[in-house]
């Protein structure tokens, strides 16, 4: 018996939810008390995409493959975790994209949107297209608005490594790069 297309869905959607409970692991290895979950950080992926579709002067960019770029971008993490920026430099070459693509793959399984939304994540995940660079700094604003947070709420949270992966020049559109700038000169002052 196959399984029904519903059925299918609800076990993508239970597993996927995973991503609630599921801590950013780099904020906690740095002291972060309760820190986001991935799916906190997915809706700010989101939210900073949807901004970015209407500051990037591109007039091209297709908002729902973005928005569906910034949406599942990290879902490979409910069955993987999520893995710091430590932890992964100490991995073989490949070694995390190949695991998160396997994950991927077992998660849509057989799902009716197993081809498209896989696609969207391998177009992602190679970075060949200007939604897939304009979600990839969607990822790492979302990234420097949250270490700004914490670093205001703490008042003595140092994140600078977290600062130090996403320099301006980094950015792939010049809107990105202005926000990230932005987002810098607004960190708390330190002694």
């Amino acid at each position: 018996m196959t399984p029904s297309t519903s059925d299918t869905m609800t076990d993508l959607l239970i597993r996927a939810n995973r991503l609630k409970t599921t801590p950013r692991t780099g904020w906690a290895q740095r002291g972060v008390p309760a820190p986001e979950s991935v799916a906190d950080h997915c809706h700010g992926v989101a939210l900073i995409t949807l901004a970015l579709l209407d500051l990037v002067d591109e007039p091209d960019l297709d908002r729902a493959t973005a928005l569906t770029m910034a949406i599942t971008h990290d879902l490979p993490e409910s069955v993987t975790g999520d893995l710091s920026l430590g932890a992964s430099r100490l991995l073989p070459k490949g070694a995390k994209a190949t695991a998160e693509s396997a994950a991927m793959s077992e998660l849509l399984g057989e799902t009716r949107v197993a081809a498209s939304w896989r696609s969207t994540w391998d177009t992602f995940e190679s970075q060949e297209t200007p939604e897939a660079r304009l979600v990839r700094d969607a990822d790492r604003l979302d990234l420097l608005v949250q270490a700004l947070a914490y670093e205001r709420a703490s008042g003595t949270l140092e994140l600078e490594e977290f600062w130090s992966f996403a320099p301006e020049e980094s950015f792939a559109f010049p809107a990105s790069r202005a926000l990230a700038g932005i987002l810098r000169s607004r960190r708390p002052a330190r002694g």
